[in-house]
């Protein structure tokens, strides 16, 4: 089938691929003319693992190219998905800007039947105003013709999106034209032939299931986040809790970990938006204010925990961080804990040295300049004279490094595990003072956790 992707960026590069990859003619246009120029010249603007190998496949095999000729591509196909970005405005909602330019694009263009399909994630009514802006388009130039609007939100983790875009636990079609349901299922027959995964509900149904999606997975890790600090106050370790509650089949034991807070692309900007469209509803949805509220206060902890360990002025101290990324898997800096915690040390004059797998070149760009920050080129060049260490990411490569070169090179034997990486007990047998997320229970040998005073709330 023909298929063509408005945006070359995380999602539109993602589905264009796994689209040709199953042998379908795929387009992928984008206005960036850098970025279609890289991606043409074999390059990759995005950190994702096994998205270069697969963009290269198809791309030799002919089933996908690259483009900034927008007529050209509504023209090659029939299925036109928009997986372009929504960035979030001044007043949280998403900014559309860029998904109803692509609609009005569509509208300007197309020439015979076509289904515009919302890949973005985007808030209820967005399809209404997808169609309307092709209808406007055809009617200026005097040419009805038959199209419709389908909502087919991502579901993608930043780190395995290629597996989930290939197996999918579930895809969701907002749709009520039966000739755009056909073509769909046909395109995503390929993806569930063990077994059928296709949802399919009415338009606006479809448009808030993702919203409500990311929203249930930001509460997940709020809650435990909250608890983790009651853990700590009543002497409890939140690793064991966590335990005991995800092996309850009804809960289960995802997202249910405890740590510095969440960020990312989705997660910060989906609650923020679905908040604001509650207030537009009239509905205001105060258990995720709280989610957000619990979130901010969460990213201030380690930095506000290293503050009551050292004290106010950080001047004369080295603090190393190993992990910059908001999760393993992507290089992606957006709304990472890093950056509270990074402004946070410097602000108070503390030096940062910090290292992360993946993320370097774009912490370079995005500190550059900044007095008292620097990248260090290996995880223990970092820690080198540095009086504490700060995990904020929980890379593979963190979980069993060599502990006693770790603490030969530390100044001062003091970890701070924002993600609960490590073992207390095994930490301070080994002679460090360990610091991490709601781990206050007494284990084995070891004294107890001394909790320390959680950050104050912030407002939302």
């Amino acid at each position: 089938m023909k298929i063509t992707v408005f945006g070359a960026g995380y999602v539109g590069l993602v589905t264009a691929a796994c689209l040709a990859e199953m042998g379908n003619g795929v387009v992928c246009v984008d206005v960036d003319k850098d970025r279609i120029a890289l991606l043409n010249a074999g390059g990759v603007p995005i950190h994702e693992p096994g998205l270069d190998g697969l963009l290269q496949r198809n791309v030799a095999a002919g089933r996908l190219e690259f483009t900034t000729d927008a007529a050209a591509a509504v023209a090659h196909a029939t299925l036109v998905f928009i997986a372009v970005g929504t960035p979030p405005a001044e007043d949280g909602s998403a900014d559309l800007a860029h998904v109803l330019a692509a609609a009005t694009t569509v509208g300007r263009h197309m020439r015979d039947y076509k289904v515009v399909v919302d890949k973005s994630t985007v808030p209820v009514g967005t399809a209404d105003r997808v169609h309307a802006a092709i209808a406007h388009e055809l009617k200026a130039r005097g040419t009805p013709l038959p199209y419709a609007v389908v909502s087919n939100p991502e579901f993608l983790k930043e780190g395995a999106a290629i597996d989930d875009f290939m197996r999918p636990d579930r895809i969701v079609l907002g749709c009520d034209d039966e000739q755009a349901g056909l073509l769909l299922r046909a395109v995503y027959a390929p993806f569930v032939r063990n077994r059928d995964r296709l949802l399919i509900m009415d338009v606006r149904s479809a448009e808030l299931t993702k919203y409500a999606a990311n929203a249930m997975l930001a509460t997940r890790i709020s809650f435990m986040n909250e608890l983790a600090l009651l853990a700590e106050a009543l002497g409890a370790d939140i690793e064991q809790v966590r335990h005991g509650i995800g092996s309850d089949p009804r809960i289960g034991t995802h997202f249910l970990y405890a740590g510095c807070g969440w960020g990312g692309s989705c997660f910060p900007k989906d609650v923020r938006a679905l908040l604001r469209t509650g207030a537009e509803a009239g509905q205001p949805l105060s258990l995720l204010q709280s989610v957000l509220r619990i979130n901010q206060r969460q990213r201030a902890l380690l930095s506000d925990r290293v503050e009551a360990r050292f004290g106010s002025d950080l001047r004369g101290h080295v603090f190393a961080l190993w992990g910059l990324a908001f999760k393993p898997g992507t290089d992606d800096l957006r709304e990472a804990p890093s950056l509270t915690v990074v402004d946070a040390l410097l602000e108070r004059g503390a030096q940062v040295v910090a290292f992360d797998p993946v993320a370097m070149p774009k912490a370079a760009a995005l500190w550059r300049g900044r007095e008292g920050f620097t990248l260090a080129d290996t995880p223990l060049d970092a820690v080198r004279g540095a009086s504490a260490l700060l995990l904020l990411t929980e890379w593979r490569e963190f979980r069993s490094p060599d502990f006693d070169a770790l603490k030969a090179a530390l100044r001062e034997p003091v970890l701070f595990d924002g993600r609960n990486l490590w073992d207390p007990a095994q930490m301070r047998e080994l002679g460090f003072e360990y610091h991490g997320i709601g781990r206050g229970a007494r284990t084995a040998g070891a004294d107890a956790a001394v909790p320390l005073a959680p950050a104050a709330a912030l407002a939302v």
